[in-house]
């Protein structure tokens, strides 16, 4: 018993991270939580993955109800998008589950990388913007779905550092609006990729509920700050300790 809830504490401080950062982001939360179930609670990389695409469900869910209570979600988009990563979520985390460990620990590795540079770089990055007609707009959305959703069953994410820029680039979405628009697109391809990876034997049950507890409870605390305060100490932050875990993954994976 009393490992139990020491495996639920655990959890509840590695939901609440990665759901405030997921939340002020837009982002589901996995990049934090996925190396920190790894090291501390000692999972392997394939249950890192399914068991944080658990917790991305309600980072995403209780994120974007408080994105939509600002205004700040574009529903049909965010359907659209739903609809196209459900179609590949499953075998995105299929994939992961076909490879080896120690391979999907290196692809986690450059993953975590190239969305830390590109997290710090996404204030020149998103001043960028191209004009698209209605035919553009939809093929944008749909093509940003089916990407995202096989790299969300895949990675252990929700898809939103690479959503993000996509709908404030190529359509033309304000910033906040595209991090709700994301966040409310996100849930149903993680919780299809977090039901194909328990099939798979890949969810952690013994954390799931500290988890998600401290996921939804960092994600309403995160979004509801969003709106009142800057990201770029966060990002510079974030960038610093993702590099870093970035490379100690590459060392590990190659002992």
């Amino acid at each position: 018993m009393a490992s139990f809830w020491r495996d639920q504490s655990k959890g509840l401080l590695i939901g609440s991270g990665g759901g405030f950062f997921g939340g002020l982001a837009g982002l589901g939360g996995g990049l934090i939580m996925i190396p920190l179930m790894y090291w501390a609670m000692r999972l392997r990389q394939h249950e890192a993955h399914g068991t944080s695409l658990v917790a991305i469900v309600f980072t995403s869910l209780i994120g974007s109800i408080i994105y939509f209570r600002h205004g700040a979600a574009d529903w049909t988009a965010a359907l659209i998008l739903a609809a196209s990563a459900m179609l590949t979520a499953r075998f995105g985390a299929l994939y992961a589950h076909s490879l080896p460990e120690r391979k999907l620990e290196k692809a986690f590795a450059w993953f975590v990388i190239f969305i830390s540079l590109l997290l710090i770089s996404k204030g020149t990055i998103l001043k960028l913007s191209f004009q698209t007609g209605p035919f553009g707009y939809y093929v944008v959305l749909i093509v940003t779905g089916i990407f995202t959703g096989f790299l969300a069953g895949m990675m252990g994410v929700g898809g939103g550092s690479l959503m993000i820029p996509s709908l404030v680039i190529c359509i033309g979405m304000p910033q906040h609006m595209a991090q709700g628009t994301s966040l409310l697109a996100m849930l149903p391809g993680s919780a299809v990729g977090a039901f194909t990876h328990y099939r798979l034997g890949n969810v952690a049950t013994r954390i799931a509920f500290g988890l998600v507890l401290g996921a939804a409870s960092g994600g309403y605390l995160g979004a509801s700050l969003a709106h009142l305060m800057p990201e770029l100490y966060l990002r510079i932050i974030f960038t610093a300790a993702g590099i870093w875990m970035g490379i100690t993954y590459l060392k590990s994976s190659k002992k």
